[in-house]
């Protein structure tokens, strides 16, 4: 009888143990998404109780989130204030982007060669529609409220596309808990704004071209000037000036380097 019993309970638990660590990704898959969206914010202080009204999920799933992400970084226990989500600084934005950096020229000297035509065809014109949008918008006068999202999501979707390319499930997790880091600072410190989108899509539009040509050093190095693009603008745009950009119509005008 015990031996039954022993038995039947074994499936019941396996059911839990598969329940409690669905519950722990899909808290960790809301709190990313919340960086992504904004809800949560870098240097932010936030309660275990108030994880739990943000993210819709029980406590307990909670605390188990918790630990991997502290072990990525993404958030501190801060004695006697609760958790608190990694703040934007001059070590977090030169450590994240050397990070992606690094990965992003093992990615896209691999990329150029694996990517077929017709991907890399289909990336360009996607490029294109999003510059034709924004001029069009900047010509008529007229709003496209749609246009940054879409135009950010292009951006970091080409991003994420080549590094997936490596078929590395280690890379790609170690990008993706880093590209959480570089958007926590780009929330801080927006790099597409309504002046800097038409220059930021025509970067992508050169390293995109020497894909299309198989020129592994043309693309490495303008990939590499984007990424320092991005980097230099975070660390040398004021707050003021980002915000000013913020109120502007998309432009032509290179940025200044």
């Amino acid at each position: 009888m015990p031996a039954a019993i022993k038995a039947s309970s074994a499936p019941h638990s396996g059911n839990a143990l598969a329940a409690e660590s669905s519950q722990r990704a899909k808290a960790y898959q809301e709190f990313t998404q919340q960086i992504l969206q904004g809800g949560i914010r870098a240097g932010q202080f936030v309660s275990q109780r108030q994880l739990m009204a943000l993210l819709d999920m029980p406590l307990a799933a909670v605390r188990e989130m918790i630990p991997r992400l502290e072990a990525a970084g993404l958030v501190r226990t801060v004695p006697q204030r609760g958790l608190q989500v990694a703040p934007v600084d001059l070590h977090l934005i030169r450590n994240a982007f050397q990070v992606r950096s690094m990965v992003e020229r093992e990615a896209i000297s691999h990329f150029v060669h694996s990517a077929s035509d017709r991907e890399l065809a289909q990336i360009a014109e996607q490029h294109h529609a999003i510059l034709q949008r924004a001029r069009a918008a900047q010509k008529n006068g007229t709003p496209d409220p749609q246009l940054l999202s879409d135009a950010q999501s292009l951006d970091w979707g080409l991003h994420d596309r080549m590094v997936d390319a490596l078929g590395n499930d280690i890379i790609s997790e170690l990008y993706r808990v880093n590209t959480l880091r570089v958007r926590l600072i780009r929330l801080e410190h927006s790099v597409i704004t309504p002046a800097r989108l038409i220059p930021a899509m025509q970067e992508h539009l050169d390293f995109i071209a020497a894909l299309q040509q198989r020129d592994s050093t043309a693309a490495v190095e303008l990939l590499q000037a984007h990424i320092r693009s991005a980097r230099d603008r975070v660390l040398h745009a004021s707050l003021d000036q980002i915000h000013q950009e913020w109120a502007a119509e998309p432009t032509t005008t290179p940025p200044n380097p």
